[in-house]
């Protein structure tokens, strides 16, 4: 890789590579890279969900999860960070978002990708619709 920056941010159907995620950040000034992969478990407050479906207003979602990137690059000393969050249905155990980062250093690498996923919950116009073994299924705010 060559250094540059390498900002990247997708909202997409297709199940995340993480693998192809890593190649994306990252140069020989990194010393740090640190991956957050946030998947479907199989409970939820008490009840078992049996699998989920995510829905986005994608045009503002990928304004949006672009802004968290450059805002958290901004903020702590990374190289790189690439984000791609999942929509659709998703079965247990599948990876819904993803997080790299790249720093020179390991704090800075967690720290960012920490303040990533946080402000992905809170600000991402993304709502799951969670289905239960009880025969319920309601939305959700991430």
């Amino acid at each position: 890789m060559d250094g540059t920056s390498q900002v990247r941010a997708l909202i997409t159907p297709e199940r995340i590579d993480v693998a192809a995620l890593i190649e994306t950040v990252g140069s020989t000034a990194d010393g740090a890279l640190t991956v957050f992969i946030g998947r479907v478990r199989d409970t939820n407050e008490g009840r078992r969900v049996t699998g989920l479906t995510y829905e986005a207003y994608e045009e503002m979602a990928q304004s949006v999860l672009e802004e968290i990137i450059e805002e958290t690059e901004r903020a702590y000393e990374v190289g790189h960070i690439a984000a791609v969050h999942r929509t659709g249905q998703l079965e247990l155990g599948e990876i819904a978002v993803a997080v790299a980062v790249a720093a020179p250093h390991r704090a800075a690498a967690y720290e960012a990708s920490r303040s990533v996923i946080e402000e992905i919950k809170v600000r991402l116009p993304i709502w799951k619709f969670e289905s239960y073994a009880d025969g319920v299924a309601e939305w959700q705010r991430q």
